[in-house]
């Protein structure tokens, strides 16, 4: 994979709308992180292009999404607002309506059908929209921030193109407008970590969600118990994931790289560091296929920004530049709490953590080891 170089997908036109003032989905957060690799050196290089995206057509949107919500949509993005859009989701505290809101998410999913086109046409081996993973939007519902559902339009188009997807969602939110697309296919496994949906939105995603039909034992729901730290989220992802892509053995990855599993976000109780999101983008790449990833969620903006520049820079393989320049992230970042570049500081493991996080997390665990891994062989 290594003679396609990394795509990174941005348009300063993605800029142009935003959510309304105080709604905690803050459209900059790309922005920032083309500002800090630019910064840093990291977009340029034989191995790495710079793509503009197209805003996705209509026929692409009706693979996943209804003529009808769609036609909604579009009249609330012109503010023409009525009771059958609110019955679809939109104009709701979390999904509200604003001049533009079309018009943004079409092109923001357009950004990802891009990275998708290039890996298909094998233009690129990795591709990354910042402004995507919209993993909640349903086929006539607009739900938790998402209105156009773009990784699920990606992994339809993979399939589309006979290639077996692998979806791996860390956003600390279960992918459900994602999982439920594809519970009774098994051309795309869809596999969330997310916290316990029983303290968290929007309370799907328990370990016994398997997928139905044939897609039985394609949908793996990892639940996390509030307060997992790194080493907890690793022995998950190598203990249960890692042996599931083995048996899979995908064609491609998508990846929903949503920051608000590390510490310190508002809208959620993980403990994570950047340093977990480095690993798996090195664990995904011994496998050798090519990784379509995306943004998500992530609302403290500045360790959003910080994760997913670090996730770029590993993706196209920068690692050794980033090593070389070690203290190159805090000062371009313009923060004095962290001078150890992008990647964060490792944080201490409370003895409630300990007491609390672990034996949850193994029950979890063993339950989907046995009644998962036998449909694979393992």
């Amino acid at each position: 994979m290594t003679d396609k170089p990394s795509a990174f997908i941005y348009s300063p036109a993605l800029e142009k709308h935003s959510y309304p003032q105080g709604h905690p989905f803050n459209t900059i957060r790309a922005q920032k992180t083309r500002e800090v690799l630019l910064s840093m050196g990291l977009l340029a290089g034989p191995d790495r292009i710079e793509v503009p995206p197209a805003p996705v057509d209509r026929l692409v949107l009706k693979k996943f999404h209804t003529p009808r919500y769609l036609h909604a949509l579009q009249n609330c993005s012109k503010g023409e607002f009525d009771n059958e859009a609110m019955n679809m989701g939109l104009g709701t505290t979390d999904c509200p309506v604003f001049e533009g809101m079309y018009e943004y998410s079409v092109l923001a999913a357009g950004a990802t059908i891009t990275a998708a086109r290039l890996i298909i046409d094998k233009k690129a081996s990795a591709a990354f929209n910042p402004s995507g993973g919209f993993h909640h939007a349903g086929p006539e519902k607009a739900s938790g921030f998402c209105y156009i559902n773009d990784v699920a339009l990606a992994c339809y188009i993979l399939a589309e193109h006979k290639k077996k997807v692998l979806y791996l969602d860390v956003d600390v939110h279960h992918g459900d407008g994602v999982v439920y697309a594809f519970y009774e296919r098994n051309d795309v496994m869809t596999i969330s970590l997310h916290q316990n949906p029983r303290t968290l939105f929007p309370g799907t995603g328990f370990e016994d969600e398997i997928g139905s039909g044939p897609g039985r034992g394609y949908c793996v729901n990892i639940p996390l118990p509030i307060g997992t730290y790194d080493e907890a989220y690793l022995h998950a992802i190598k203990t249960v994931v890692l042996p599931l892509i083995g048996a899979f053995k995908p064609d491609v990855f998508v990846f929903e790289l949503g920051a608000d599993a590390l510490a310190n976000d508002p809208l959620a109780h993980l403990r994570l560091t950047n340093n977990v999101y480095v690993d798996i983008i090195h664990y995904l790449q011994e496998f050798q296929k090519p990784i379509l990833m995306t943004g998500g969620g992530g609302y403290n903006i500045e360790n959003t920004v910080r994760a997913w520049s670090i996730a770029w820079a590993t993706l196209c393989g920068a690692d050794v530049e980033l090593d070389a320049n070690m203290l190159m992230g805090g000062i371009m970042l313009q923060t004095t709490e962290w001078q150890g570049g992008l990647r964060d500081r490792t944080l201490p493991i409370t003895k409630h953590q300990n007491r609390s996080v672990m034996p949850a997390l193994e029950e979890t665990l063993e339950r989907l080891k046995a009644t998962i891994f036998p449909i694979h062989g393992l």
